[in-house]
């Protein structure tokens, strides 16, 4: 019986997916080219960029898998061209992100970070001197209500939150939705970011609109690092129209030093909210998943291009 080859691009728990992909199945951790030229699926990792010069050198390959749902650095059309599908693991950082968001959030409304200086340096006495706030009764406004915003909605309404969403390609429920982004900025004490980033979406978040931004409001970036004009959320800080950003992602990645970073009103985490230990063992199980299920002759449960199985027979 024949053994099929899948190959790790990036670090990946071979303990975690062998189970997954089954006793017919190489997983090779740290391929050579020879087992590119034999591989027949590959998991995917965040920075690993997947280009037509890449997909030659992987003559037999027959599904990749990336950890996560940006596809950024992966030449999606390409892949389809060939008959390839690019998987996706949707559902498996979902709800570890959706806590990132709220990590930052309260950390913000709370002021964690000059309360802290308060206790460290002795100042108790001004204590009464930080604006501390509260998500209970404040409006949080969701842009992009796909699965991630979904989950946002869910643990806002736990706090007690009014919420509203603007998604620029998907229909919102008709008792939360914004007729427009604007709006939504106007009417949001939180306003957080988790639409993809096309070049629609590039700097959704600008000069034009943090000039509608609710005064005091606390903004959010968990989606994609283009979404917002850094030089423009730092204007927004220094003059008070913003009371604290959170940024998860940034454009490029790794990101290069920036002023924004020095604000004592931001938080910065480096892309790891929905790389959490549960969230990162789901996403290797759902790729590892996808994987199996197109080596077998099954349909994978998501993928980046629809259209993938349909491309090649038109091309």
């Amino acid at each position: 019986m024949s053994r099929h080859v899948v190959v790790a691009l990036g670090p990946v728990d071979a303990d975690t997916v062998r189970p997954v992909l089954g006793e017919r199945v190489t997983f090779v951790t740290d391929p050579t080219p020879e087992d590119l030229a034999v591989a027949e699926g590959a998991i995917v990792r965040a920075d690993r960029h997947i280009d037509a010069d890449f997909l030659r050198r992987a003559p037999r390959l027959r599904v990749l898998a990336r950890t996560g749902v940006g596809v950024d650095l992966v030449d999606v059309a390409a892949a389809s061209d060939r008959g390839i599908p690019v998987v996706i693991t949707p559902d498996s950082g979902s709800r570890a992100v959706a806590e990132g968001v709220f990590a930052m959030a309260l950390h913000l409304t709370k002021r964690l970070t000059p309360l802290t200086g308060l206790v460290r340096e002795g100042r108790w006495s001004e204590r009464s001197t930080v604006p501390v706030g509260d998500l209970d009764g404040a409006t949080i406004g969701i842009v992009g209500y796909g699965r991630i915003g979904r989950r946002v909605g869910e643990l806002a309404a736990v706090f007690g939150m009014r919420i509203l969403a603007y998604d620029p390609f998907s229909p919102v429920p008709s008792e939360i939705a914004c007729a427009d982004l604007g709006e939504l900025a106007e009417s949001s004490d939180v306003l957080t970011l988790h639409a993809p980033l096309t070049e629609g979406t590039r700097h959704l978040v600008n000069e034009e609109l943090l000039a509608r931004v609710r005064p005091g409001a606390v903004l959010i970036n968990c989606g994609r690092g283009g979404l917002l004009d850094p030089d423009a959320t730092l204007a927004a800080l220094e003059s008070g129209r913003l009371a604290g950003a959170g940024l998860d992602v940034f454009d490029p990645e790794p990101a290069p030093h920036h002023p924004l970073f020095d604000h004592p009103d931001v938080v910065l985490t480096p892309h790891l909210m929905g790389m959490t230990r549960r969230a990162t063992t789901l996403t290797f199980v759902d790729a590892a998943r996808g994987v199996a299920d197109v080596l077998a002759g099954r349909e994978p449960a998501a993928v980046a291009d629809p259209d993938w199985s349909h491309r090649k027979a038109t091309a």
